[in-house]
């Protein structure tokens, strides 16, 4: 590839709803630059982005694929364009955030024939966030029941004012074969073989052409004076100052350019390659926010610099080992250099350099500001890292990670599957810093969390061909607890006698409720010395095990009150480990006898949904026992509810929100605090909990 400076590059991010055609139009565009010699299909599991085994088993992107490669503009000038393609499906947001954190444009891929999805509105909404400029294609033009007229209105029905379509259609559905330039209104036609000629718009387009072309001048020369001025006095700006002006509007997020065209046909494909580079944004119109301590600085990229980088995918390859992706923020970043992990404090030091294209690598012999290339083997460095001149530490900030709600317990089918599953684990969660490992205490085993059932199915099936880990999937077991409904005395005591010295301690200990969440309070009431000081240390010690292992029923005691009272010692045959089993004993005793109470977690849900299905989110959390503390809608028609709700109802509600939502709905989860089941319920927890 040939060098190119920081204004002549791009970084784009392909973004919108699964299924659209995102990887479709990604191939159709490196195959008309020059890229591929034939167009590859995901149907065929051919594609140069879709390469892990298990997006061709999916027929689905679920990484993001990265394609670094040339573009040349039909006025001959020469361009490097940056291309993310990224997963549509909601489990995979977390690539979607880690794209768009480095992204400089986003093309928001929309299907002419199914129009605004959940996935356009969740792109949307999250490059809006960010302020990244926004461009939509309306692609899949040539397929049955195409509407290019209607997805526009959608558009504007949805986010707004804005949208400029500077392309239409020449054809449409199987008749579509060409499409008609706006601002130039002129038409490029396509033949069978690709070709493209520009020909007078048809006929019976010209009409509404024109009427589209007079609008959409209009919306573009009202965001600049000295351009509106000229449209005022009756000359029309020349389709090269309207792009000027619209470059910097698209920029600023006041328009957003529509075109249209077909991935699988190539028609449109190689104008929205000219356009990504003259309307698209370089890397120097937008500079990039860090923290230099707690201050946030804007670093405008600039060559001169010292680089600074930041590292937004890692990829665990079988044969090169990890390879690390990243943005040159600043500088100029050449073979050899050391930079700072500011995370770990160490310094890295970078070998050979290079782009990818899928899975291909092509050396660099240096990457300038604004650059995306990868590096392989570094030794600390994560997805999220940032590498800084030694001397000088600043962090970009990392994009946000989805709440991995969905847990499963992972039981490894063979020792050796057993062995192997913590490094395995640290690996997958290198590679996907959206999962989350933890450990189940009751169950004694590893628990991997996920955003839902697709991102653990992708995981699991890693797990198994990348580190050969193979392992069954359980329920995550719910903490219960218990506690004493009501005060009681009993004598803890232990008396044996086997020859030699034996084990005597008597304790009287009164056992008493707590509020919940209290915890554990002990007191030390007795008197007259009973029981030596030097002992009282083991009573409780032998309480606070008894507590936590539950006795025979395994279950933890919480939100007790114990007061030792009374006992008795022998001057021989007492010790510490005899009190410590006394009160180990009497307070489980004490338990039993003052009422146990089995005691469940509660979890706080915020829950945001479409107001017009706040009903049946209502009810569905009615259902799963849940207690509503506050409702609110807000003026973008959104609902936003609160409720308290026992965790045993919720272990797959994301997936089951979903469904009621339509794939709208969203939450974040919190542990509140415990409280009773009710009593029709506790045979059928406890033997879950079994």
């Amino acid at each position: 590839m040939h060098a190119h400076a920081t204004e002549s590059i791009r970084n784009v991010a392909l973004v919108g709803h699964g299924g659209v055609g995102k990887t479709t139009l990604a191939e159709a565009l490196l195959h008309s630059a020059g890229v591929t010699s034939r167009v590859g299909t995901v149907e065929g599991g051919t594609t140069v982005l879709d390469h892990d085994p298990e997006e061709t088993e999916r027929g689905s992107t679920v990484t993001s694929g990265i394609a670094s490669f040339d573009w040349r503009t039909r006025d001959q000038q020469s361009y490097r364009i940056n291309l993310i393609d990224t997963p549509g499906h909601p489990d995979f947001v977390a690539e979607l955030d880690a794209a768009l954190a480095v992204a400089d444009l986003a093309i928001v891929v929309v299907s002419a024939v199914d129009g605004i999805e959940v996935g356009t509105e969740t792109a949307w909404r999250k490059c809006a966030e960010r302020g990244i400029p926004r461009m939509v294609f309306v692609t899949r033009e040539d397929k049955h029941r195409a509407d290019f007229e209607g997805v526009v209105a959608a558009l504007g029905a949805a986010f707004g004012p804005g949208f400029a379509p500077l392309e239409l259609p020449v054809g449409e559905a199987a008749a579509f074969h060409g499409v008609a330039d706006v601002l130039a209104e002129e038409a490029h036609e396509y033949d069978a073989d690709g070709t493209r000629h520009v020909e007078p718009i048809p006929a019976e387009d010209e009409a509404h052409e024109h009427e589209v072309h007079d609008r959409v001048v209009e919306e573009i020369v009202a965001g600049d004076d000295d351009l509106l001025e000229q449209y005022l006095e009756g000359t029309e700006p020349s389709p090269a100052d309207l792009e000027r002006t619209l470059s910097i509007e698209m920029r600023d997020g006041i328009e957003f350019p529509v075109l249209v065209g077909s991935g699988t046909t190539g028609v449109g494909v190689d104008l929205l390659g000219d356009y990504i580079c003259r309307l698209g944004p370089s890397p120097a119109d937008r500079p990039v926010t860090v923290l230099a301590g707690d201050q946030p600085v804007d670093v405008v990229p600039d060559p001169a610099e010292q680089p600074l980088l930041h590292v937004f995918r890692t990829v665990t390859d079988q044969y090169v080992g990890r390879i690390s992706v990243f943005r040159v923020v600043t500088g100029t970043l050449r073979p050899d250099a050391v930079l700072l992990d500011v995370r770990t404090g160490n310094e890295e030091r970078l070998h050979g350099l290079f782009h990818l294209c899928g899975r291909e690598q092509t050396l660099a012999t240096q990457l300038v500001a604004g650059d995306i290339g990868a590096v392989t083997k570094l030794a600390g460095a994560t997805t999220g890292t940032t590498l800084s001149p030694p001397g000088r530490p600043v962090v970009v900030p990392p994009a946000p990670l989805p709440d991995a709600h969905l847990a499963v317990a992972l039981i490894p089918v063979t020792q050796s599957d057993d062995d192997k599953l913590p490094e395995a684990l640290q690996r997958l969660v290198h590679d996907d810093p959206s999962l989350v490992v933890e450990h189940d205490p009751i169950g004694q085993h590893a628990v991997l969390r996920a955003v839902g059932d697709a991102q653990l199915s992708v995981s699991l099936a890693r797990l198994e061909r990348k580190y050969g880990v193979s392992v069954t999937t359980g329920e995550v077991r719910v903490p219960y607890c218990r506690t004493i409904e009501r005060a009681t005395e009993v004598e803890g005591r232990l008396k044996k006698q086997s020859g030699g010295h034996g084990q005597f301690a008597v304790v009287d200990l009164r056992v008493s409720p707590l509020e919940r969440g209290a915890g554990f309070e002990f007191v030390d009431a007795v008197v007259g010395g009973a029981i030596p000081k030097h002992y009282i240390s083991a009573v409780r010690a032998g309480i606070e095990e008894a507590m936590a292992s539950g006795g025979p029923s395994r279950i933890p005691v919480v939100d007790v009150k114990v007061e030792c009272l009374d006992g008795k010692t022998h001057s021989v045959d007492s010790s510490d480990q005899a009190f410590r089993i006394a009160a180990s004993t009497g307070f489980l005793d004490a338990v039993e006898a003052g009422g146990s109470l089995l005691l469940e977690p509660i979890a706080r849900l915020v829950v945001r949904i479409p107001v017009d299905v706040q009903g049946e989110v209502l009810g569905d959390l009615s259902a799963r026992r849940g207690r509503i503390v506050s409702s609110e809608t807000f003026g973008d028609g959104e609902q936003v509810i609160t409720a308290e709700v026992p965790e045993a109802e919720i272990p797959r509600y994301a997936m089951e929100l979903s469904a009621i939502t339509a794939g709208r709905g969203r939450y974040t989860v919190e542990a509140s605090h415990h409280d009773v089941v009710p009593e029709h319920l506790v045979s059928a927890a406890l033997a879950a909990d079994d």
